[in-house]
């Protein structure tokens, strides 16, 4: 199994976490949509966070889409997640190149600056679920950290991380999210706290050669871990010729009969994986049936 992601419990299941290893996900991604590096650690991210929030659905069929509009000059991004922690996304402006950050890193929050996330939860009821926050840093971790608990009133530590190769390929990606339960005791809140302010970042861990389990150990050292799952994620998109075709018709009868008038086929383009499909005029007069 190349990236997958564990599940599981710690300190007496005071405390839930989920882990991943993500390389060959936002590698896919940046192959697909050919992101500049800030871009692709922007997308890693939210792709990594949606991927460990898509398993957190009771049903495979549940999904959840993390959505970034913001002023930065990366414009905006997009992921979905399924319950089987399959994963899709893009960003409005997969080109934009910015100088690194004080730190020498990346600069995620530059390129988001000010905006808003919103977290869309299809559960198969009649209308979504959908929270909103405000960006507190554009770094993405913090602003899902922030949004569970205000929006999901749920205390959690959100880590994400992107490494890239000089080549401007990536190098290791990962993330966590630990979520405390209702009945944590004041003690493991303080003492996880301290742990969290010194535990190294994701991917110089991931780099050394760590896994999700060795990193909920490192963590979790002196307290019991129980990992109840193990699941693979992949970058996966499910579009199909049949799937746009429903698209197309359902923009309605008035502009299916303009674009028959143009006596032209069309060309409808996937966002999340590039793929092209082409419908042409019998197509469309087809739909009109």
């Amino acid at each position: 199994m190349s990236d997958y992601i564990i599940r599981g419990t710690a300190a007496n299941d005071q405390v839930r976490f989920f882990a991943a290893t993500t390389k060959e996900m936002v590698e896919t991604a940046r192959s697909i949509h050919n992101t500049s590096p800030v871009a692709t650690a922007a997308l890693g991210r939210l792709l990594t966070a949606g991927a460990m929030m898509g398993c957190m659905s009771k049903r495979e069929s549940d999904l959840t889409t993390l959505q970034i509009k913001c002023s930065g000059p990366i414009e905006g991004l997009i992921v979905t997640a399924d319950g089987a922690a399959n994963v899709k996304g893009y960003v409005t402006n997969p080109n934009v190149i910015l100088p690194a950050n004080s730190k020498g890193k990346l600069d995620v929050a530059k390129a988001l600056d000010l905006g808003v996330l919103s977290v869309i939860k299809d559960i198969g009821l009649k209308e979504p679920y959908i929270g909103q926050t405000h960006l507190v840093s554009g770094e993405i971790a913090e602003d899902l950290t922030y949004y569970f608990a205000t929006s999901e009133q749920v205390p959690s530590s959100v880590a994400l991380g992107v490494l890239m190769e000089k080549t401007n390929t990536v190098k290791q990606a990962g993330g966590f999210i630990i979520q405390l339960m209702p009945f944590a005791d004041d003690e493991l809140i303080t003492d996880l706290e301290e742990r969290l302010k010194e535990f190294s970042s994701i991917t110089s861990l991931l780099d050394q050669g760590m896994t999700p389990e060795d990193m909920m150990n490192k963590l979790f050292t002196g307290y019991d871990v129980n990992i109840m799952d193990t699941i693979s994620t992949a970058y996966r998109c499910d579009c199909s010729k049949e799937r746009v075709y429903q698209a197309v018709m359902s923009i309605g009868r008035k502009d299916i009969q303009e674009m028959i008038a143009e006596n032209k086929p069309i060309e409808v383009n996937c966002h999340f994986c590039g793929k092209n499909y082409v419908f042409d005029v019998e197509d469309l007069k087809s739909m009109l049936k």
